[in-house]
């Protein structure tokens, strides 16, 4: 597997390099996986390639210094500020069942609930049902492809597909502001559904699931 490091940049810029990262592999017929660790400057909302973006109240997001870009994937908004992000990008072949979007979730899912072991923290996929009705921030809205905590959101990811190549990525809750969040995306959330690193252990860092995920993809 290769490995990028975590490094912070722009949103537009990490769409980019995702995208980039996904035709290297097709045009280069790379049999192994790329594994992207990745933060956002400024914070930045990204929504679903075919999400409507009518809710986006531009002066709200000129306000709090937060910039707008759309993914690759699909899904809803999110707000990438007190998070981490990662990108997995190989052929589809090499995931078991892959052609299968529910397993392929569920093969790269598992990396993360290995990784969390790592930091003590019991992670599974899946999470309780919710009654979903208009919901643009993705964390609220629960998915076959959620990691949880409890019962509780804290990894939400999005697929795309291509040539015979899967690009996953997703979001990994550090903590949050609410009052922020329901703002941007103009709508009551139900935080109870959600969990964040911070909340589960307080001592925790970014710097620690970094490592984490750099000693279980090294072993």
């Amino acid at each position: 597997m290769q490995f990028i490091d975590y490094k912070i940049q722009t949103g537009k810029d990490n769409m980019q390099i995702d995208s980039d990262l996904l035709d290297a592999a097709i045009q280069n017929n790379y049999t192994e996986p790329v594994f992207r660790l990745y933060g956002w400057k400024p914070a930045c909302v990204s929504l679903g390639r075919n999400q409507d973006n009518t809710f986006i109240n531009q002066e709200i997001l000129k306000h709090y210094n937060i910039d707008c870009v759309r993914r690759l994937t699909g899904g809803r908004a999110l707000l990438h500020d007190k998070e981490l992000t990662y990108s997995y990008i190989s052929p589809i072949s090499i995931i078991p069942n892959g052609d299968n979007v529910s397993e392929s979730y569920k093969f790269i899912s598992n990396i993360w609930i290995q990784i969390f072991k790592y930091l003590n923290i019991e992670l599974s996929i899946g999470g309780a049902p919710r009654h979903i009705t208009k919901n643009n921030y993705c964390m609220a809205v629960s998915t076959g492809a959620d990691l949880c905590w409890k019962d509780k959101k804290i990894i939400g990811s999005a697929q795309c597909r291509k040539n015979g190549y899967i690009l996953q990525h997703g979001s990994i809750l550090l903590d949050y502001d609410k009052n922020k969040l329901e703002t941007i995306f103009d709508e009551y959330t139900d935080f109870s559904t959600i969990t964040t690193l911070k909340e589960i252990n307080p001592k925790l860092t970014l710097a620690d699931v970094i490592n984490a995920a750099k000693s279980y993809l090294n072993k």
